[in-house]
Parts: C-alpha cells; structure tokens; sequence
C-alpha cells in the first residue's frame, strides 16, 4: 500500500481558520501564557520544549510578518507556548491533549485562531494552505522540529517518535504520516518565506528585527 493511498484524507477547512484576528480577540503575554503554565502545573520539560516550539514558530511569523503576511507575531508565540498546556493532565487522566488544551486556550482567550493552532499541533487535516492558515501550521512545524527541549531536524524528531511510542504496525503507519505531513509543511512554508527551513538554525540571535 502506497503512503499516498494510506494517508488520512484532507477537508477543506472552514472560514473560521485564518491569520486574521478581530479586535476582542485576547492575545496573551509571555507573562499570562507562563502564569497559565502554573496554573496547570505544567512540568518543567515540558515548559522547555514549549519555549523551542515557540522560538521557531515566533521566527515563521517574524519573517511572514516581513513578506507582508497578515500575522500578528506575539499570537502565534503565544498558541505555541500552549501547544502542550493539557499534556500534563492528559497523561495522568487521559484524553488528547490537544484537544482539551485548545478548549482551555478558547476559555481562556476567546481567540479561535490561537486555539486552533493548539488544537491541529498534532496533524493538521485541512487542504495545505500555509499562507491562509498560517498559525496553526507554523505551531505543528515547530513542534516537529522541537525533540524536548532541543531544535533537531524533522527526521531526528520522528525517529525518535518511532523508537519512544512505534510499538504496533498502526502507530507507525501514523508516525509516518506525521513525518510525511511536517515535510511538506516544512517544503510549503520555506516557499512562501524564501527560506531553507531544515537549514534554517532558528537561533534568537538571528531572529529577523520586528519593525
């Protein structure tokens, strides 16, 4: 069986799901995302791989911001600083931790889009659109290239999925098309920003200057 044929189908994705955020929209602070991290008890490791996830999703949205893409930065920082917020909970109650934890950033926030881009950090099932949904998918592609608290490439984050949770046929027919799904992120949104993604070192010392 082909990857092609045994891949999860894609959806067109609703109206609700772009860059543009409306006026009552709450977009947090660094300072209210970690206050929040307490709040939840999220653990240490978890708030160092959020930090790597929202260091490279901050860079996509800095240099998106510089192609003139409708983005506003601070939101997408803020969305994958949360990626992770139910983790904690999830593994001691069960539940996706996606899910849940994008209904905890809707409560939270009241901002759909930051939501979503919790909510689709796993897989994202809509039609490939990065300029459109630009959110979500800068959160997924920055969690694929976060291995805990390091910046590895999409590969060596996979692997590693592989070896920590493959243990059934399905698992790994998953991972791959995870692995298969963040390549093509990773390809699309180096078109649309001019960049070499995988080569790209996302070091805050390079951050692209906001204007």
């Amino acid at each position: 069986m082909t990857s092609e044929s045994s891949s999860p189908p894609l959806f067109t994705c609703p109206g609700l799901f772009t860059s543009r955020l409306e006026p009552d929209w709450l977009v947090p602070t660094d300072e209210q995302c970690t206050a929040w991290w307490d709040r939840y008890e999220m653990p240490p490791h978890i708030r160092e791989h959020s930090l790597v996830v929202a260091r490279v999703a901050e860079t996509l949205a800095v240099l998106a911001e510089r192609k003139g893409l409708p983005v506003c930065v601070q939101s997408v920082r803020a969305s994958a600083l949360l990626h992770d917020l139910a983790k904690h909970y999830c593994i001691l109650h069960g539940g996706s931790h996606a899910q849940i934890g994008g209904a905890w950033a809707m409560d939270l926030t009241g901002n759909p889009v930051l939501a979503q881009g919790i909510v689709h950090h796993v897989y994202w099932p809509f039609e490939m659109d990065v300029a459109r949904y630009f959110m979500p998918l800068a959160v997924l592609y920055g969690d694929k290239r976060a291995k805990h608290d390091e910046l590895v490439s999409v590969h060596v984050r996979f692997d590693d999925l592989l070896v920590r949770y493959g243990h059934t046929p399905e698992i790994q027919e998953k991972i791959r098309w995870t692995v298969e799904q963040a390549l093509e992120v990773e390809r699309r949104l180096g078109d649309l920003l001019g960049e070499d993604l995988d080569a790209y070192p996302f070091d805050s010392g390079r951050l692209v200057e906001r204007a």
